[in-house]
């Protein structure tokens, strides 16, 4: 019991010293900055999809390639790719009745590789 007061004790302020209004009220303004970003990393929360990405990051792909590659059925692809596009993060291009997904832009690909250069350093 002793363990959990300890901890608990750990994260708590020695003396209470409350910031201004003015330096609230301009913490909360701030953020706007990151609003939206929260359905990114939900996005990004299911595995199958950030596999997707990855795999775009590599090279375009129909979805048909993405599920054979991917051991998976065409519509579930198919569903993931709608969120991705959704929130721009995917786009596509026709070439007569194949329509070929690649990322939206290089943020993507440098949000993944920061993940990833984390994880490898946790390991």
């Amino acid at each position: 019991m002793s363990a959990k007061l300890s901890l608990a004790t750990v994260d708590c302020c020695e003396t209470f010293e409350p910031l201004s209004f003015e330096a609230k009220r301009g913490l909360r303004g701030r953020l706007i900055e990151v609003a939206g970003l929260s359905e990114i990393f939900k996005v990004l929360s299911d595995e199958t999809r950030t596999e997707l990405l990855y795999l775009l990051s590599l090279q375009e792909m129909c979805v048909c390639d993405l599920a054979e590659v991917m051991e998976m059925s065409m519509p579930a692809i198919s569903h993931h790719l709608r969120l991705l596009k959704a929130l721009r993060l995917v786009k596509y291009r026709k070439a007569g009745k194949q329509v070929y997904y690649s990322l939206a832009d290089d943020h993507i690909v440098s949000l993944i590789n920061r993940a990833q250069e984390h994880y490898e350093e946790e390991r």
